[in-house]
C-alpha cells in the first residue's frame, strides 16, 4: 500500500511516486506556490536554452536586436505557457490529458501525438549536448556520457514529482553562483565587434527567426505545466501561480538566451557555432578551468530537463494508450513508460548528426508550429468557455459527455495550423508570403488570433451550465474513486 504524507508530498510507493494521469484528490495536495518559480527557472537556465539564443547571430542579426528580439519573445511565449500552470491546482490532472474537453476522447491524439515527438526530441538535444559538455571536461566517450545522462535522468523521472521540484530547487542555487560568475566574467573579458550596439542596423529576418524561436521555445513548455502544478492545493490563485510560472520561466530564458547570443557575437568557434567550445573558451577567460566547472554544472542543469522530459512522457504515452485501451495508471505503468521514452531519446541521441544547430532551429520551429493553435484553444476553453469547470470523471470516460471526438478543436486547430503554413520560414521548407517578406515569419501572429476565434465561435453551442452541474454532482465519487486507487497501491 502506498505510504502517503499530504503535508510533504505525493503518495510513494518504496519512494516512487504512485500517480500519473489520475485525479489527485484534495487530501493529497502539497507544497507552495513558490515552488514553481524555481522548477521554471532552472527548466530554462540549460544550455540548450542558451543554444537558442544563436538564431539571429548566426543569420546576420547584430547583438542588440538580437537581445531586443530575445526578451520580447520570451514575454510573449511565456505569457501563454504560464496561463496552463494555473489549470494544474484547479484540475488536479496533468496537462496533455486536459485536450479531452476539446478535442474529445480520441481526437486528442492529434495534439498528443506532437508532444511526445517534442518530449522525445528535446531529449535528443538535451543528451547530446551533456554528453559532448562531459567528454570535454571529464573526457572519455561522447556516447558513454549520453548514456550515463539518460540513466541519471530516468531515475529521477522514476521517483517523480516531489525528487524532480526538489533537484531542480537545489541546482536553481547552484546555479545562481555559477553562471552568475560565469556572466559578469563574460561581459567583463569579452569584446564585441563594432555595430553590435547599433539601432540603426536592423534587418527584419533574422530579427524575426529569433523572435519566433524564442516564442516558440516558451510556448513550447505549454504542455508541461500542469504536470508540476496538479498536486497544489485548489485555493490557489490563478494570478499568483501565474505570476510564479511566468518570472521563473521568462528570467531563466531571458538570462540563458541573452548569455547565447553574447558568446555567439563575441566568439568565433569555427564555420559552424559550437556551443560547447564557446563556453570552455568564455570560462577559461574568467580564470582557467572554469570553463570546465561551468559546463560540468550545465550537464547537471540538462540532466534535469531530460528527467521533465521522460516524465511528461510518459504521461502522454498512458494518456495515448489510454485512448484504445482503458489503463489503470499503476506504477509498473508509470515505471516501463519512462523507459520506453527514455529508450527512444537515447537512440535518437546516440545517432545524432552533427549539424546540430541548424537541427535544433528547425526542431523549435516545428515545436513552435504545432502548439499555437493548441494553446489558443486550450486556453479559450478553460479561461473563456468553460470557465475551468470540466467534469474530471467524463475526461477518463472514453462514452462520455466530451465525446470520442471534439470537432470544434480539431477543426479550429486544423484551420489556423494550415493558414500559418504560408508564413513558414524554416530550413526546410518557407511559404510563399513568408518569401515575399524576405524570409522574416510571422506564422504566431497568424495561428493563435484564428485558432481562439474559432474555437470561441464553435463553443456557443456548448452547454456549460450543464456541464458544471454534472462536475459539481461528481466530485464526492471522484475523490473517493482516487482514494481508492492509492488503497491499491503499483
Amino acid at each position: 500500500m502506498a505510504v502517503t504524507d499530504t503535508r510533504n508530498e505525493a503518495p510513494r510507493v518504496g519512494g516512487v511516486e504512485v500517480r500519473s494521469i489520475d485525479y489527485v484528490p484534495l487530501d493529497e495536495r502539497h507544497g507552495k506556490l513558490s515552488d514553481l518559480g524555481p522548477l521554471w527557472f532552472m527548466s530554462n537556465a540549460q544550455i540548450a536554452t542558451l543554444a537558442v539564443g544563436l538564431i539571429s547571430i548566426t543569420t546576420g542579426g547584430n547583438l542588440i536586436w538580437s537581445l531586443i528580439a530575445i526578451v520580447s519573445g520570451t514575454l510573449i511565449g511565456t505569457f501563454f505557457m504560464a496561463f496552463h500552470s494555473a489549470q494544474g491546482p484547479q484540475l488536479g490532472l496533468p496537462q496533455m490529458i486536459q485536450s479531452r474537453p476539446q478535442f474529445g476522447y480520441i481526437g486528442a491524439l492529434l495534439v498528443w501525438l506532437f508532444a511526445y515527438v517534442q518530449y522525445a526530441g528535446f531529449n535528443v538535444f538535451n543528451t547530446v549536448l551533456a554528453g559532448q559538455g562531459l567528454s570535454v571536461t571529464i573526457h572519455g566517450s561522447q556516447k558513454v556520457w549520453i548514456i550515463v545522462a539518460t540513466a541519471l535522468a530516468f531515475v529521477i523521472a522514476v521517483f517523480g514529482y516531489d525528487l524532480i521540484h526538489r533537484f531542480e530547487r537545489y541546482l536553481t542555487y547552484s546555479f545562481l553562483l555559477v553562471f552568475g560568475i560565469f556572466t559578469i566574467g563574460a561581459l567583463v573579458t569579452l569584446h564585441f565587434p563594432a555595430g553590435s550596439f547599433a539601432l540603426g542596423d536592423f534587418h527584419w529576418t533574422p530579427f524575426l527567426a529569433q523572435f519566433g524561436v524564442v516564442a516558440g521555445y516558451q510556448i513550447s513548455w505549454a504542455i508541461y505545466v500542469s504536470d508540476y502544478s496538479r498536486y497544489l492545493p485548489p485555493d490557489v490563485t490563478v494570478r499568483k501561480t501565474f505570476y510564479w510560472t511566468y518570472w521563473g520561466s521568462a528570467l531563466g530564458a531571458i538570462w540563458l538566451m541573452c548569455l547565447g547570443t553574447i558568446l555567439a557575437s563575441a566568439i568565433k568557434t569555427g564555420d559552424v557555432f559550437d556551443t560547447i567550445k564557446a563556453i570552455d573558451i568564455a570560462g577559461d577567460k574568467v580564470f582557467t578551468g572554469f570553463g570546465a566547472v561551468v559546463l560540468i554544472f550545465s550537464a547537471l542543469g540538462l540532466i534535469s530537463v531530460t528527467a521533465l522530459n521522460m516524465y511528461g512522457g510518459s504521461l502522454t504515452l498512458i494518456s495515448a494508450i489510454d485512448s484504445f485501451r482503458k489503463v489503470r495508471p499503476t506504477l509498473t505503468v508509470r515505471i516501463v513508460t519512462i523507459a520506453v521514452t527514455a529508450v527512444l531519446s537515447l537512440v535518437g541521441a546516440l545517432a545524432a548528426s552533427e549539424n546540430f544547430l541548424t537541427n535544433f532551429s528547425n526542431f523549435l520551429l516545428l515545436v513552435l508550429y504545432l502548439f499555437i493553435p493548441w494553446t489558443a484553444v486550450n486556453l479559450v476553453d478553460y479561461f473563456i468557455v468553460r470557465r475551468g469547470h470540466y467534469a474530471i470523471a467524463e475526461i477518463f470516460n472514453p462514452r462520455g459527455m466530451y465525446g470520442r471526438w471534439g470537432w470544434r478543436g480539431i477543426v479550429a486547430y486544423l484551420v489556423a495550423f494550415a493558414a500559418m503554413v504560408p508564413f513558414f520560414s524554416t530550413g526546410l521548407f518557407t511559404g510563399f508570403v513568408a518569401k515575399d517578406l524576405g524570409g522574416a515569419d510571422i506564422s504566431l501572429f497568424i495561428g493563435l488570433p484564428i485558432a481562439a476565434g474559432l474555437y470561441y465561435l464553435f463553443a456557443r453551442t456548448i452547454d456549460v451550465a450543464g456541464e458544471t452541474r454534472i462536475a459539481q454532482a461528481e466530485q464526492a465519487e471522484l475523490e473517493e474513486a482516487a482514494r481508492r486507487h492509492e488503497a491499491l497501491g503499483a
